[in-house]
């Protein structure tokens, strides 16, 4: 090891690097000093410190807040393993209990993913492990992609194409299509055929804001009235209930909120396409934490 990269050693602390996570994550000196406990000055000083550090920018203030730069992002994977090893090396036993941590993960999912699983996910961590919390960010493919990649989520949830270097697509469940009505609606008594499914008012869910793609649009989309358009599948479970408008949404989640919100299940008089669901994480990361939350997430997906 040269002389230079010693004295850089004895330059960095890890309290460097927290405040560098910090602000990678959130793009402002506020929320990263609010969450280690710092003043705003102290973050300032200590991303001082990274620049003349690491002979760069790192951030750039911006009217939104900070924005990294390439070098920045580039170095969150790394940051985040030094601080992963820390943590390891300075716990007495690295293994990872549920019944006593206090962690927070956090999530990448879809709003029918969070809609499906989260009441049995939230139950399960009641039970097993109370001190273990979990948030959850809607993004798209590729804002999860660098939500992953600077470690502002420990995995990602949605429909996803193949797997791109540096991570690891598995599947988590697989659902299929089917058409919603109101009890009691007018011309709709637990079936339908073609006509009248064309027919009838639709309500249609379009999501590209998130991982879960542009939702119903292949299914018919152009052959059947449209009543309305909105952005996610559990709102227009909402609006169906309380129109005679149809749906036409994943199964799963129709069959969940059903009884809830009065709603027939049937199935559509055409083959239902199918819906791959998967769980996107980077490869060369090891953490018993998450590996024990993603099998509490395929626990709550199996239910």
């Amino acid at each position: 090891m040269s002389d230079i990269d010693q004295n850089k050693l004895r330059r960095l602390d890890g309290g460097l690097l927290l405040v560098f996570r910090e602000l990678l994550r959130s793009g402002r000196a506020s929320v990263a000093a609010e969450r280690l406990g710092l003043s705003q000055p102290a973050i300032s000083h200590a991303l001082g410190r990274l620049r003349d550090l690491f002979e760069d920018p790192l951030f750039v203030r911006r009217p939104h807040g900070f924005e990294p730069t390439r070098r920045a992002i580039e170095l969150g994977p790394r940051i985040e393993a030094l601080i992963a090893l820390a943590g390891d090396a300075l716990t007495p036993d690295s293994r990872f209990d549920p019944a006593s941590s206090k962690r927070m993960f956090r999530l990448s999912a879809p709003e029918f993913v969070t809609a499906l699983i989260g009441g049995q996910l939230v139950n399960r961590l009641k039970a097993v492990a109370p001190g273990v919390t979990f948030v959850v960010v809607h993004h798209t493919e590729d804002q999860a992609l660098r939500a992953l990649k600077i470690g502002e989520a420990d995995f990602a949830v949605g429909r996803f194409g193949a797997a791109r270097p540096g991570y690891v697509v598995e599947p988590l469940f697989e659902d299929a299509y089917c058409a919603v009505a109101r009890v009691g609606h007018p011309k709709i008594d637990g079936a339908m055929d073609w006509e009248t499914w064309r027919d009838t008012g639709h309500i249609y869910a379009r999501s590209t804001s998130e991982t879960g793609g542009d939702v119903t649009k292949d299914e018919g989309d152009g052959l059947a009235a449209m009543l309305a358009a909105v952005p996610q599948w559990l709102t227009a479970l909402v609006l169906v209930a309380s129109t005679d408008g149809i749906a036409t949404v994943p199964r799963r989640l129709a069959e969940r909120h059903a009884k809830m919100l009065g709603l027939q299940v049937i199935d559509p008089p055409f083959e239902p396409f199918r819906i791959q669901v998967s769980v996107m994480r980077r490869t060369g990361v090891s953490d018993a934490g998450v590996d024990w939350f993603l099998d509490e997430v395929r626990a709550a997906a199996t239910v």
